[in-house]
């Protein structure tokens, strides 16, 4: 009994229509509502632009450990514009922030593998459980940004 190639099997019609559930599950968010994982967004990439800043201008000879005045500004930018756009409800910057979430699990995951304290290891085992949260729970927020999108595109 061969099994064919994925490319010559059918689409799965039970993915298709569950995928089709979803998305009709999914309420479009209302005006001016942000839902709890959006609110902690916003907040942790407002904290996080301050701490650049003030982490930079707080450091003499900065480019000596890595770093520079102009990179930190401009990283802070970026951070202060995803959480403007996450606070009108834009799916880009939420995209945008949900990138940046992915690549500090990465990071922190790498990290974890090479923590010589007991410390170490449970502030980057905490980072990577706070940083998946997040991640996870902005994922239907996005869905539901994207549903309000799509039937404002259809006229409805």
């Amino acid at each position: 009994m061969s099994v064919p190639p994925p490319a010559a099997r059918p689409p799965s019609r039970r993915g298709e229509q569950r995928d089709r559930d979803a998305r009709a599950a999914l309420t479009p968010l209302a005006p001016g509502e942000r839902p709890l994982p959006l609110r902690v967004a916003i907040a942790v990439a407002v904290v996080l632009a301050i701490g650049v800043v003030v982490g930079a201008a707080s450091v003499h000879n900065l480019s000596r450990h890595g770093g520079s005045l102009p990179g930190a500004v401009f990283l802070a930018g970026v951070l202060v514009t995803l959480a403007v756009g996450m606070y009108r409800g834009r799916y880009g910057a939420v995209l945008g922030f949900e990138a940046l979430l992915a690549f500090q699990v990465i990071v922190t995951s790498l990290a974890l593998v090479v923590a010589s304290t007991v410390r170490a290891a449970a502030l980057c085992a905490l980072a990577i459980g706070l940083g998946g949260w997040l991640f996870w729970k902005l994922v239907r927020v996005m869905g539901r940004i994207q549903a309000g999108e799509r039937r404002e595109a259809r006229g409805g």
